[in-house]
């Protein structure tokens, strides 16, 4: 699995699809945390992913409110 690129997040153009997709993205990223604390089977590499995800998506936020 490839990480996320930022190309992909041109479907996303309003500041509040990006708030509520980083605010999945936190949940999920939070959910991934009690998984490995709870030693259920998971997957590292989402870590990784959603962090991306989710910086990536800050970056368009910050872009978007500069113009």
């Amino acid at each position: 699995m490839s990480l996320p690129k930022f190309k992909e997040l041109q479907s996303i153009e309003t500041l509040e699809e990006i708030e509520k997709e980083i605010f999945s993205l936190q949940k999920t990223l939070f959910d991934l945390r009690i998984k490995k604390l709870t030693n259920q089977t998971l997957k590292n590499h989402l870590f990784v992913h959603t962090k991306r995800r989710i910086s990536q998506l800050k970056l368009k936020q910050h872009l978007l409110i500069k113009k």
